[in-house]
């Protein structure tokens, strides 16, 4: 489920040459991206404007989905089906990260009575991979394949102080800094220097700026040689943890909980 509008990447550059790219599997993944919460149900002519394609080729590519049984209509509307799902799952099975951060995930939630998620970096967003929730605290509910934007999360800026700097600078020339609340950092420049805060204190504290009334604290998740694989963070009700309390009792359990993590995950 995304917790805000969809915006269609731009195809990737291609690293193969010509002949290795197939156009109708990419047309095919857009129309599929295409779906959110705020698009259930959409018509070929809606499914063409928010991805670009022509009608035609949007008519093709989910009739397609439709014989794969990814996608049902009633002839008019397309909707997605459970199937798809299976796409999902197979990075979570095939990759033992969300695996090895559930349980740690789950005691720190315990131990704290917060909500603990953890997430990786996919283009300008972050995507939740794990996830132990207690109570909501932000309007829309999240879970694992949620993606929030990078630059005013906790988590997202915990995967952006890691970086290397040309890939920060090509993320902060691509992305548009958009004020989701009145606390919400948008100049490159202070941005810029509050994630070289987080490179050098080793976490994140974003205060209500994804959401009026949600404070968050992340760490980094990293390998025995210091690579960041992941971001973990507990999010609170501002109006209920102060960021005092969220220094003083959350930023330890979370630090110690990443530390844990250090011998499972390999070189």
């Amino acid at each position: 489920m995304n917790a805000h509008p969809p915006t269609l990447e731009a195809e990737p550059a291609r690293s193969e040459p010509e002949g290795f790219y197939v156009e109708a599997l990419a047309r095919g993944l857009s129309v599929i991206r295409c779906f959110d919460e705020a698009h259930e149900r959409l018509t070929i002519s809606e499914v063409a404007r928010l991805t670009g394609l022509s009608r035609a080729t949007a008519r093709r590519s989910l009739l397609t989905l439709s014989a794969l049984g990814y996608v049902a209509t009633d002839g008019k509307q397309f909707w997605l089906t459970p199937r798809i799902l299976s796409l999902g799952h197979a990075y979570l099975s095939s990759t033992p990260l969300p695996r090895l951060l559930q349980p740690v995930l789950e005691e720190v939630s315990a131990e704290l009575h917060e909500s603990c998620s953890a997430s990786i970096l996919d283009g300008g967003e972050i995507v939740y991979i794990a996830r132990a929730a207690t109570r909501r605290v932000i309007s829309v509910g999240l879970g694992v394949g949620s993606r929030l934007p990078a630059y005013c999360t906790s988590m997202g800026r915990v995967l952006l102080a890691a970086l290397e700097p040309e890939a920060l600078e090509a993320y902060l020339a691509q992305t548009p800094l958009r004020p989701l609340t009145p606390h919400t950092l948008t100049d490159p420049a202070r941005l810029r220097q509050e994630l070289e805060r987080v490179r050098r204190q080793g976490y994140a504290l974003v205060d209500q700026e994804l959401e009026l009334g949600l404070r968050s604290v992340a760490v980094p998740v990293r390998n025995a040689r210091g690579r960041v694989l992941a971001a973990m963070n507990v999010g609170v009700q501002a109006g209920r943890v102060s960021r005092e309390e969220l220094m003083e009792r959350v930023l330890p359990v979370l630090r110690q909980a990443a530390d844990s993590l250090v011998p499972l995950l390999g070189v």
